[in-house]
């Protein structure tokens, strides 16, 4: 079974400390807009973001930082209780 490709593209802005934030993401063409940064942490070669967009949805995405790759690790519309991940 063949590997999915779950890269995105992700707009960031620099804060204050140069550091990296996402924004807004596209999936292929739809643009998924950032409403909150609920959690962010390192790994030793990964930036990790757990964002909450506009519609609810949670979302988690991984920067490769050596080759500053994004991907798409995790996705939860939030709308199946047994499936919903805390927001928090």
């Amino acid at each position: 079974m063949g590997q999915t490709d779950l890269s995105v593209r992700v707009e960031c802005y620099a804060g204050y400390q140069g550091e990296e934030t996402p924004r807004r993401f596209f999936l292929g063409r739809r643009p998924v807009e950032v409403l909150e940064v609920v959690d962010r942490w390192l790994a030793p070669d990964y930036r990790y973001f757990k964002i909450r967009s506009g519609d609810g949805s949670i979302y988690i995405l991984r920067h490769d930082v050596a080759s500053g790759r994004w991907e798409l690790t995790l996705f939860d519309s939030g709308k199946r209780e047994e499936t919903r991940l805390s927001s928090t």
